[in-house]
């Protein structure tokens, strides 16, 4: 196993060696940027490092407001809430709802937005979709809630969600889907899933998400109407939990710029690796993302050997089959990429 000294960027230094790091979930590389660091630094001078009270007191501080109105508007929702975590984002949801109709869920469903360990199963997500209309019309249920990831992150294949607009009429359905590794590099500008689906009247879309892959934030966030998010706010979930840190908070309302600017670096990298492996078949991938899957788990030692980590484990369980990805992130700069793909050339040539 290697041991990292330090958080890497687009070098991890382990075991005293440094290596090109191809890995990780920080794809817009905000952990380590000195610019959001600043930001950082005044939230904190103006915050403290930690604020340790419900969100439900009867003392409130403003940046909560402004960051939840900012990622409202950035979305495309009516409301958004901030919680400390992703998990607690996709707890605090499925929890609100686990008295208020039938529970159906998607394949590879992120733990965090399960209720029990039998609700996540590996399943063909177009082969689930086909058979979703039966199932709903097999319950008796007048509600229906549909648990979803919007991508799977570890394969790299991205959902069609065209069939919401098609779910049954005759039930009321909340549909939840994680986009905890699309949030701040899919959709438009970074925006997510939220605005990306069609949703007729009958359904009630809410979007729960990671503050802490693209975008850097240790925490998590939920997206839906005003309605529902008042009726979060007043669970005893949110309101016996600790906030997330406001003076990520207040870094973040400082950064748009920083998130546009490491987005399009990023995209200039995903280009640059697509246009290098070209047609080679060894990855799969879709446009615009930097996950790039293959079935080849021996390209993990067959890099290491030339200084470049790539992503390669069991998940989710200790003994599950190697899921094995090569990661690209904004830090990485041309040399890397190049030096990259010409590694890879010669793994296919071996």
């Amino acid at each position: 196993m290697l041991i990292a000294e330090k958080t890497p960027d687009r070098i991890a230094f382990c075991n005293g060696k440094a290596y090109l790091f191809f890995s990780g979930t920080a794809y817009l590389g905000m952990n380590s940027s000195v610019e959001f660091q600043e930001y950082l630094t005044e939230g904190i001078s103006r915050y403290g490092t930690n604020y340790s009270s419900s969100r439900n007191s009867n003392f409130r501080l403003k940046v909560y407001e402004d960051a939840e109105h900012h990622l409202a508007t950035f979305a495309g929702a009516e409301a958004a809430l901030t919680v400390s975590s992703g998990y607690m984002a996709g707890q605090l949801t499925v929890r609100y709802f686990m008295d208020k109709g039938e529970f159906i869920f998607a394949p590879n469903a992120h733990p965090a937005v399960c209720i029990q360990p039998s609700d996540f199963f590996y399943a063909d997500f177009d082969h689930w979709v086909n058979n979703l209309h039966a199932a709903i019309n097999n319950t008796t249920a007048s509600s229906i809630i549909i648990v979803t990831n919007s991508l799977d992150p570890l394969l790299a294949i991205n959902y069609n969600f065209n069939w919401v607009s098609t779910l049954p009429a005759d039930k009321d359905i909340t549909l939840i889907i994680d986009d905890s590794h699309g949030f701040g590099i899919t959709g438009s500008n970074g925006s997510g899933i939220f605005s990306e689906v069609s949703t007729p009247p009958h359904v009630n879309l809410i979007v729960v998400s990671s503050f802490g892959k693209a975008m850097g934030i240790p925490g998590g966030l939920v997206l839906s109407n005003k309605k529902t998010i008042d009726q979060l706010k007043q669970s005893a979930y949110f309101n016996t939990s600790s906030p997330i840190i406001p003076a990520y908070l207040y870094a973040y309302l400082k950064s748009d710029h920083l998130f546009a600017k490491r987005r399009m670096a990023l995209d200039e990298n995903i280009n640059q690796f697509r246009a290098k492996i070209g047609d080679t078949g060894l990855f799969q991938c879709f446009d615009h993302y930097p996950v790039f899957y293959t079935t080849q788990n021996e390209l993990y030692p067959f890099l290491e050997k030339k200084d470049i980590l790539i992503s390669s484990f069991a998940y989710p369980m200790p003994g599950d089959d190697l899921i094995t990805r090569v990661v690209i992130n904004s830090h990485h700069t041309a040399a890397d990429i190049e030096q990259l793909g010409v590694c890879i050339e010669e793994f296919l040539d071996s």
